[in-house]
């Protein structure tokens, strides 16, 4: 690659200012400065960039079409909510140096990372910040600087002895091998050799019956146990001799527990691994409140980079809100506010684009509020669902959804794979489709957008008028011609549960907003639990949360509302339990609900644990052991250390919602050890999430963040397990993780 690259960065068609930019030597981090001033002005690690886009693939580069060609356009995308990099080189050849550099460059990644990277990069990282000076070698001074870095508050004597025992050439300097010597030292874990010889007949080994004891005694692996052990000695063991003889080695086994088969998530969960031909209200399913915005709800930014964002993290119901724009072009924004426009072909684009791109491609959902005049155009688009009786004059499209006369009105995920729904009003019902036009008037939905009901009583008003213009005419064509794409998610208002068992059947959906629904969980919990075992309910946020803050999805999950619609752009509690429930099953999106909210008769009510059927409640103890390598709180004075403490919190039908934590350690983020024990009692553990969140405790305010991470119970495995961090915006923070022992029992 290319070093000191002069190139354009583009933040709008009329901000564009040339930057000189540079890989460093370590391969690892990227600075550029300004052409004008030679002034630094960001710089960023490899480890921070998820991809690379070539091209006008952003709404930035898009607006600069005309000027620039797309070979010398390219889009560095970074993890978590951080804002795009848009980029213009000198020449195609140079844009290409630079997207080939950097995807070879990220592409060895995989997540989780493994061990031995992870720390190579570490101490590379590390000892390139203490290098003050930049000779390659470190003294006593720069390594006592280095321990600040790090979060550690060490003894003065004891690191002076570490430093002189990795001090082979007596030079009274750290380099090369002798750093690494200085690292290991700094990072012995003790508690991890302590349970390594618990099972070490030599304490220098585990053979391979050895292991075999340890995975059953304590992982609790009691299938293949035999066949396991000697894939992780294959896959974690460095020696080439100990592979050779089949024996587990210190450091093999402290990195076959840092490995996803030592995580806390149950790495064959991490697959697809649930049944997905059940009906679609038997799924939990991850769902997003308007898409488009990536800020807040009255005067945020309208982007494409909301859809991507949000299929990326496996939603799979987005929201797209059409209205009248240029010469009948549809726009999308949030309509009666200030939030910019984004086109309705742009968004169609994206969605042809990154849809399908989970693993495992489950069907998608498309919520959409129309105005009027640009119905005819978002009714052309070839991603649309398409009623089975219709021929579709356009040709046969890889996403439409088409049904078989007589199929089932409550279709699978597994029969609509790489389908797009669309969630909308519709003219008459889905068997008025199946046997001919009908002649229905469109319902209501009860969403909060007065403006979309009072046009809908508008078009019905239209459509009963049999001498109106040629303009009321082409009106209800258009209607019409929208309609017929609304297949299985036709929207219906939400009068009652009677009324709906009466008359509503399953290809339909109410909308419901969070006070509403809560109403509902607490008046008739037993009954909307049974509603949603046979019809879909979608909930969205309060009015009131102009500045995109989110609702705790948990209660509405706990009677089995599927489309569970939040703020993906807002971090914090409540899209840590999203990102927790959904990061199963492949990341596909959709997530099985127990069977008792299965059943359209069940008596289950979450307020009622005892109405669960099955045995009684389990007990889930978690001793935590220790962390290691905590990072720093953002915009932490230099040289502060962080106190941290360990909060277990449960999320789950009220009877279970709970949380514990442990002391803090004083001045240690680098490997502090609480071995303290949490037991919590779990009546409807089917329902639980467990979220693990580590603060710096703060005795005169409140704490700050500092990591979490979240999952199911059903994801949980036994034992001696890792658990690595995520960040606010639910990115890995490698290789900062915690190491817990977690029993169940009943």
């Amino acid at each position: 690659m290319q070093q000191g690259t002069l190139m354009r960065k583009v933040k709008s068609k009329s901000w564009k200012k040339q930057r000189y930019f540079k890989l460093q030597e370590d391969c690892m981090t990227i600075w550029y400065q300004s052409k004008r001033t030679g002034k630094t002005e960001s710089a960023f690690s490899i480890s921070d960039v998820e991809t690379v886009r070539e091209g006008h693939q952003s709404e930035v580069l898009q607006s600069v079409a005309e000027e620039f060609p797309p070979e010398r356009c390219f889009t560095i995308v970074f993890y978590g909510r951080r804002g795009n990099l848009d980029l213009i080189a000198g020449s195609a050849e140079e844009a290409q140096c630079w997207v080939q550099g950097l995807r070879q460059l990220i592409e060895p990644r995989s997540f989780p990372l493994t061990f031995a990277l992870v720390s190579c990069t570490w101490i590379r990282d590390w000892f390139q910040k203490a290098d003050k000076n930049k000779d390659g070698r470190m003294n006593f001074k720069e390594v006592q600087r280095l321990l600040k870095m790090m979060n550690v508050d060490m003894n003065e004597d004891h690191a002076l002895r570490l430093f002189q025992d990795a001090d082979k050439s007596e030079s009274g300097t750290l380099e090369g091998e002798e750093f690494v010597l200085f690292y290991k030292a700094l990072t012995q874990r003790e508690e991890v050799l302590s349970l390594f010889q618990e099972f070490s007949e030599d304490g220098k080994k585990l053979t391979l019956l050895e292991l075999v004891d340890f995975l059953r005694q304590e992982q609790l692996e009691d299938e293949g146990t035999e066949e396991l052990a000697m894939e992780l000695i294959d896959k974690y063991e460095p020696s080439e001799t100990a592979r050779a003889r089949h024996v587990l080695s210190a450091d093999g086994f402290l990195m076959y527990l840092c490995s996803p088969e030592g995580s806390i998530f149950n790495p064959q969960h991490r697959a697809l691994w649930q049944d997905m031909s059940q009906p679609l209200c038997h799924y939990f399913i991850s769902s997003s409140h308007n898409t488009y915005l990536i800020e807040d709800q009255i005067r945020g930014q309208s982007s494409i980079e909301g859809y991507i964002r949000a299929l990326k993290r496996g939603c799979r119901c987005l929201e797209v809100d059409c209205w009248d724009g240029p010469n009948g072009e549809p726009m999308v924004y949030h309509g009666h506010t200030f939030t910019s426009k984004i086109p309705f072909r742009e968004v169609v684009s994206t969605l042809g684009k990154y849809a399908f791109k989970v693993r495992h491609p489950s069907p998608g959902a498309g919520g959409c509020g129309w105005s009027s005049v640009g119905e005819e155009t978002c009714a052309e688009g070839s991603w649309l669902c398409w009623p089975p009786t219709v021929q579709d004059p356009r040709g046969q499209g890889p996403w439409r959804c088409w049904i078989a006369q007589g199929a089932s009105l409550s279709p699978t995920p597994q029969e609509l794979k790489h389908k797009i729904l669309l969630k909308g009003k519709k003219i008459g019902r889905l068997e008025d489709t199946l046997d001919g036009p009908g002649d229905e008037a469109p319902d209501v939905s009860d969403d909060d957008n007065g403006a979309e009901a009072e046009e809908e009583k508008r078009r019905a008003k239209v459509k009963g008028t049999q001498h109106g213009s040629v303009l009321q005419k082409d009106k209800e064509t258009l209607a019409q011609a929208l309609s017929d794409c609304v297949i299985y998610c036709k929207n219906v208002p939400f009068r009652g549960f009677q009324e709906a068992r009466s008359h509503s059947r399953p290809s339909e959906i109410s909308s419901l907003s969070e006070a509403k629904a809560r109403k509902l969980i607490r008046d008739e919990g037993n009954e909307f639990v049974r509603h949603n075992a046979w019809q879909l309910t979608r909930i969205y946020p309060s009015g009131m949360r102009t500045d995109s803050s989110n609702y705790s999805p948990q209660e509405m999950w706990n009677v089995g509302c599927q489309i569970v619609a939040l703020n993906f752009q807002t971090a914090g509690m409540e899209m840590d339990l999203c990102d927790g429930l959904f990061s199963q099953n492949g990341c596909c999106g959709y997530v099985l609900k127990p069977p008792f909210m299965r059943d359209e008769e069940t008596l289950f009510n979450p307020s009622d644990p005892s109405s669960r059927e099955g045995s009684g409640p389990i007990t889930l103890t978690i001793q935590v052991i220790s962390g290691q390598q905590l990072p720093k709180v953002a915009n932490s004075k230099e040289g502060a250390i962080i106190d941290p403490l360990v909060r277990v919190e449960i999320y789950g039908v009220p009877a279970d919602q709970a949380h514990q934590e442990t002391k803090y350690i004083e001045n240690n983020g680098f490997n502090p050890h609480w071995d303290e024990t949490l037991q919590f009692q779990l009546h409807v553990p089917e329902l639980a999430l467990i979220r693990f969140v580590v603060e710096d405790y703060d005795k005169t305010s409140r704490n700050d963040f500092v990591g979490q991470f979240t999952l199911a119970f059903a994801n949980i495995k036994p034992g001696y397990r890792h658990i690595h961090l995520l960040s606010k915006d639910g990115t890995s923070i490698p290789p900062s993780s915690l190491f817990v022992h977690i029993r169940i029992t009943e």
